[in-house]
């Protein structure tokens, strides 16, 4: 669930298509856990009239939720904080490119364990985000999907 993360930590001294690809290893993560809530809300509704929806609706949120918390906010984070950082190398010091470049991506890797939760659970959170809109669509309001 953190492969962009890392990815974004080391755009300043890997290919971009490394970077991408760990964006597919993201999505990878995301798509296998929203299957597996599917599965899971298919034997628990086995004998739903509804079973369908809930399916569907399992997937659904599982997917938008992870592509939200576990790639495209956190993805977007790093990417920011690391182009901040080295802009701000470049500008405040005379530390040779190779340096800087190493030091932005030691930044963006230690900042991945802290940006976790902010994310998820503070101010405007994904809870929050998803209560307000998609889940008004099929009334799913609470916790978000876990990924045990």
């Amino acid at each position: 669930g953190y492969a962009n993360e890392v990815g974004e930590s080391f755009r300043a001294i890997v290919p971009v298509s490394l970077v991408w690809a760990s964006y597919g290893v993201a999505t990878a993560y995301v798509t296998a856990d929203a299957i597996d809530k599917g599965k899971k809300a298919a034997v628990a509704h086995a004998h739903d009239a509804g079973k369908t929806a809930r399916v569907g609706v399992a997937v659904v949120d599982t997917f938008v939720w992870q592509s939200l918390a576990s790639v495209a906010i956190p993805g977007f984070t790093i990417n920011r904080l690391c182009a901040a950082s080295l802009y701000l190398l470049g500008s405040l010091t005379r530390w040779p490119l190779p340096l800087r470049k190493w030091t932005t991506t030691a930044l963006g890797l230690s900042a991945i364990p802290f940006i976790v939760k902010p994310i998820d659970r503070q101010v405007l959170t994904v809870d929050f985000l998803m209560d307000s809109s998609i889940r008004k669509l099929y009334g799913a309001e609470g916790e978000p999907p876990s990924s045990s």
